[in-house]
């Protein structure tokens, strides 16, 4: 079982990601902000990171360039999940430093895909 940390400012989508992971047995850790999220993925160091990019606090991509930039947190595998769905903004993902991009809705295969894929290093 990983520790997983959702960063998403929605309830409803933090509610939807939150059952498709818990389903596959992991803990979840949850924030609501781009703020908190950095604050509990530093405190935390979760195995890995559910990253929604449009917060109204600190995006997505300032929060996973922090991230990065952060000794204890860098090695830690970010996954974009997000409704921007373009190439462009994939592309732009990756290259923050996430090491998977998945869209919403999300679909709980491709999600669990990321995950496990990003648990094995």
């Amino acid at each position: 079982m990983a520790r997983i940390l959702i960063v998403d400012d929605s309830p409803a989508q933090m509610y939807a990601i939150r059952q498709i992971i818990e389903v596959d047995g992991h803990e979840i850790l949850a924030a609501e902000t781009g703020k908190s999220g950095l604050a509990t993925a530093i405190e935390s160091r979760p195995d890995v990171i559910l990253m929604d990019i449009v917060m109204p606090d600190m995006n997505g991509y300032q929060v996973t360039r922090k991230l990065r930039r952060d000794k204890s947190t860098k090695a830690i595998p970010i996954i974009f999940v997000s409704t921007k769905s373009n190439d462009f903004d994939r592309a732009w993902g990756l290259r923050q430093g996430a090491v998977a991009y998945v869209t919403k809705p999300v679909n709980s295969k491709e999600l669990l895909k990321a995950v496990h894929s990003a648990l094995a290093g």
